[in-house]
């Protein structure tokens, strides 16, 4: 499970570009009841959004290196620099180059052989977000790829991740771990690219009532990809996008 203690390798940021910012955060906050805390013009208005004070996600105006409006995950990395290196020799592109953050951290963002964005962040005095796993906030990750067993060569040369596959239901699901993490600290998952789709990173928010929040998303703007369903031993869960297209999943994982 996702944790705090960010060790390399592990999401440790989230956030989400748009063209009008002030429009995401009503829905955002509407949706997963978040605090949210604007940064000002000298940041171009970049939000912290927050549950009981700490950080679940970010807010940012759409930039050149993040394309159309879309949830950007952020990989914790010792080096940003030295891991951009090693991302391009192992096949990925480099979308954004390491910037220094005024020593809150460095960052910079990629894209896998198969097109999928993510970002690295170098820990600074920011560490990583203030809560994962709890209602409204950060509980896993999945990236859709077109090769889920050709994509784990390059993620493991970048991250050194350990990927097991878990028995589910009829099929097997690929499951991501740290290099350093033990025997809980899965973290994310694989997903087979459905036909006419794009590779991409998808974020699942933890939510207290999966069918609720998806009925709330549609009345403030979002829209529905694929309507709650239950998975044995997982939970119920769906797949969403915000007034923008930015895509996201809620979850009500099983107790």
């Amino acid at each position: 499970m996702l944790t705090t203690d960010y060790v390399p390798g592990t999401p440790c940021w989230i956030d989400v570009s748009s063209p009008d910012t002030e429009a995401s955060d009503a829905f955002y906050t509407g949706l997963f009841g978040w605090d949210s805390i604007s940064l000002g013009p000298e940041h171009r208005h970049y939000r912290f959004c927050q549950v009981g004070g700490r950080t679940v996600a970010g807010i940012s105006t759409e930039t050149p290196g993040r394309g159309a409006p879309a949830w950007l995950t952020y990989f914790q990395a010792p080096d940003a620099g030295v891991i951009a290196k090693t991302i391009e020799q192992a096949g990925g592109t480099v979308l954004s180059p390491p910037i220094d953050i005024e020593g809150q951290g460095g960052m910079a963002v990629f894209a896998d052989p198969a097109g999928a964005a993510f970002a690295v962040w170098q820990p600074g005095r920011t560490k990583g977000l203030g809560l994962v796993t709890e209602a409204g906030s950060l509980g896993w990750v999945e990236l859709h790829t077109p090769d889920p067993v050709g994509i784990r060569t390059f993620y493991q040369a970048v991250f050194g991740w350990r990927i097991e596959d878990l028995p589910m239901g009829d099929a097997s699901y690929p499951v991501i771990s740290p290099a350093e993490g033990g025997e809980s600290s899965a973290m994310a998952g694989l997903a087979q690219l459905q036909a006419g789709d794009s590779p991409h990173w998808l974020p699942y928010f933890e939510v207290p009532d999966c069918d609720a929040t998806v009925a709330l998303a549609q009345r403030l703007g979002g829209t529905t990809h694929a309507p709650p369903m239950s998975a044995e031993g997982v939970g119920r869960m769906a797949f969403l996008a915000d007034p923008f297209g930015a895509r996201f999943a809620v979850i009500t994982s099983s107790a």
